[in-house]
């Protein structure tokens, strides 16, 4: 057996990632709001002893929007309905630092914590569409370095309010009408640049310390704000190469703020497509592609592009040059898209389709995307992985077909080491600031 395991979380998404899917016979059209067909998700991924479930979000839609986008459940309130489905596996959610209140946001994931009996995480973003503002009446969205030193702050204030109460604080003691330790209850008072909050918070900390912080964005300014303060990473990368760039440089600026490696854990994204034959995922691969016309992939590729109308120009000739649009948006995304489209004198048409029908490079047979998997863990690239659903019953296949794999070559638990999130991701309970404070003493 490894001494090291891989961590596993599952992404879903209803009716998914793709402009089309909704359209597959496979897929309940109202997947995106049936609590059903999420337990049915969740459920699957604790069979398979995945660490954690992981509902992303945004705040912005239009007409082009992904179906998915148009009519879905608030993640907290999905996970916190989930909590009671479920026994082992972590509930992680997306939650805008750049539209939300610390105070609140605080408030709701130490709640969903003490629900769940330690196994929430928050995956902070800064909210990559300009037109999230139009919904929150804050004046223009906040360009991209703003927004991540907004984010910095916000996470620091929720930090604080999060050690409001230290860990025995609660004393219950009925006899002598003791409810709880005064002396063990702070209130922050925090003035910064962009947030004033006095605090204290009005939920204890949970029995994992409290929420994982996860980071979602590859930027300079997002791996700066996931090595500093985060406790996992999400991130994509199409090859094992710029996989493995950007692992060591996370882990490098973690230790320049003296962390250890292992105190952050990195999540590539993938999106497995697995077949009993490699024909066999080919086909379903093209199956799905084949629902996805070619307006329908301008508008999903638009969407990275602050919803630009890319249909203005020519299907078959190179990509147009658009200048710096998409840098105050999804800005690593966009970079790459433009990047690769360049280097690779990739026309418009191959481009949208690229966008809004990637091709896994983790398809194949159970034992190949195993052997992937393996190459990517061993080889420094991952911690673990965030499954996405790319064709129907694609969490049920990895589970049932690749799970086993990972099992058999010891990369990955056949039972759960503990019943908190934390605990599963090997991570150490943070202290209380205040308990630390009185031991330094």
């Amino acid at each position: 057996m490894s001494k090291r395991q891989l961590k596993l979380g599952a992404n879903l998404n209803g009716v998914g990632n793709s402009i089309a899917f909704w359209r597959h016979s496979e897929i309940p059209t109202n997947a995106s709001v049936s609590l059903e067909f999420y337990k049915q998700q969740a459920l699957k991924a604790e069979e398979g002893k995945f660490d954690l479930l992981f509902i992303a979000d945004g705040l912005y839609i239009n007409e082009k929007s992904n179906p998915h986008f148009l009519n879905r459940f608030e993640p907290l309130t999905l996970l916190s309905a989930l909590a009671g489905a479920t026994s082992h596996i972590g509930l992680v959610a997306t939650l805008s630092s750049s539209y939300s209140e610390p105070f609140t946001v605080a408030r709701q994931f130490a709640s969903l914590d003490q629900l769940s009996s330690g196994r929430a995480g928050w995956n902070v973003v800064t909210s990559p569409l300009e037109g999230s503002a139009l919904n929150f009446g804050k004046g223009e969205h906040p360009q991209h370095a703003l927004r991540y030193e907004i984010a910095e702050e916000h996470l620091e204030v929720v930090k604080g309010l999060w050690d409001s109460w230290e860990d025995d604080a609660f004393i219950g003691d009925k006899e002598n009408g003791i409810f709880f330790d005064s002396s063990k209850l702070h209130t922050l008072h925090h003035q910064g640049k962009h947030f004033s909050v006095q605090g204290p918070l009005n939920v204890a900390r949970s029995k994992q310390g409290y929420p994982i912080v996860f980071q979602a964005g590859s930027s300079e300014a997002g791996k700066e704000l996931a090595a500093k303060s985060a406790d996992a990473v999400y991130t994509a990368h199409e090859t094992f190469e710029e996989a493995k760039a950007f692992y060591q440089d996370v882990k490098t600026r973690a230790a320049a703020y003296g962390r250890k490696a292992e105190e952050i854990v990195i999540f590539p994204g993938i999106g497995p497509i697995v077949g009993r034959t490699e024909e066999e995922a080919e086909q379903k691969y093209q199956r799905a592609a084949e629902l996805v016309d070619i307006d329908q992939a301008l508008n999903y590729l638009g969407r990275y592009f602050e919803h630009y109308d890319f249909s203005q120009f020519p299907l078959d000739e190179q990509f147009p040059d658009i200048g710096d649009l998409g840098s105050n948006s999804f800005r690593s995304t966009t970079d790459r898209i433009k990047q690769e489209a360049k280097e690779q004198g990739l026309t418009l048409r191959q481009v949208a389709f690229r966008a809004s029908t990637p091709r896994s490079s983790f398809i194949g047979t159970p034992e190949q995307i195993a052997d992937r998997i393996q190459a990517w863990f061993e080889g420094g690239a991952a911690d673990g992985f965030n499954v996405r659903t790319v064709v129907p019953n694609g969490l049920a296949d990895f589970v049932d077909l690749v799970v086993p794999v990972l099992q058999e070559r010891g990369l990955f638990r056949k039972e759960y080491e503990s019943d908190t999130l934390r605990g599963n991701l090997d991570l150490p309970i943070p202290l209380n600031r205040y308990t630390k404070s009185e031991e330094a003493v």
